[in-house]
């Protein structure tokens, strides 16, 4: 978008946000169309996806050293899922908030204590928390940007997107992310632990409580899904 559009927007020109609403209304839809069918009608969301598009353009500061649409993109999602997640019956579960602010707040402590990132087993000691709970919890409240990380083998979840436009990678990961939601949960937790937070189908078996050979299963079965999810 045009930087002098952009920053009269910012100042509270009411008609350069109209026009830079409308000049931006096919990104927008672009990222409506990922939710169609979740019980809400396509313009009540494209509303919602307006006015995250809006909070973008408040929010957005030119120092960042990213595309506005890069910045805007995972705003108008966040808008549009934050209705639908509120409006719905499948909530994420308070015992999952409480335990991520915990390793949130523990989690800052340790890095300052130890000047380095804390591991699971010293998150674990700290909070009194099982692997496993700190392993659902945290990955909660990851980031579609997660998806551009390697594991150890220089796989990305990414690289299954054969998208080159930026606009369109964005909408993508996010629909990734949600295609990994609905994954069977140990699927999903071998995907997130592996390609999330890159961790070695050792290290991944070792918090699920399974074999390698088991998580080697449940990564190919899970990417499996996630491919043909995705395919044309």
């Amino acid at each position: 978008m045009n930087a002098e559009l952009l920053r009269a927007a910012q100042a509270g020109d009411n008609d350069a946000c109209e026009q830079a609403v409308q000049e931006n209304s096919g990104l927008i839809w672009s990222i409506v169309k990922r939710y169609y069918g979740r019980g809400a009608e396509p313009d009540d969301l494209y509303q919602l996806g307006c006015l995250g598009f809006l909070k973008a353009v408040r929010g957005f500061d030119f120092h960042y050293g990213t595309s506005f649409s890069t910045y805007a993109v995972p705003k108008i999602a966040g808008e549009i899922r934050r209705f639908l997640r509120d409006d719905s019956t499948i909530k994420v579960g308070r015992t999952i908030r409480e335990q991520a602010q915990l390793l949130y707040r523990t989690r800052e402590r340790l890095r300052h204590q130890l000047g380095r990132e804390p591991v699971i087993s010293e998150l674990a000691e700290a909070t009194g928390l099982l692997s496993e709970e700190i392993a659902r919890a945290d990955l909660a409240s990851d980031a579609p940007e997660s998806l551009q990380a390697e594991n150890e083998d220089g796989l990305t979840l990414e690289g299954m997107l054969g998208t080159d436009a930026p606009e369109e990678r964005l909408v993508e990961k996010i629909a990734l992310r949600e295609a990994i939601d609905r994954l069977p949960e140990k699927e999903k937790m071998t995907i997130l632990l592996r390609y999330f937070k890159g961790l070695t189908q050792d290290q991944t078996a070792r918090i699920l409580r399974v074999s390698q050979v088991q998580v080697s299963r449940l990564e190919r079965k899970g990417l499996r899904a996630l491919k043909e999810n995705f395919s044309p």
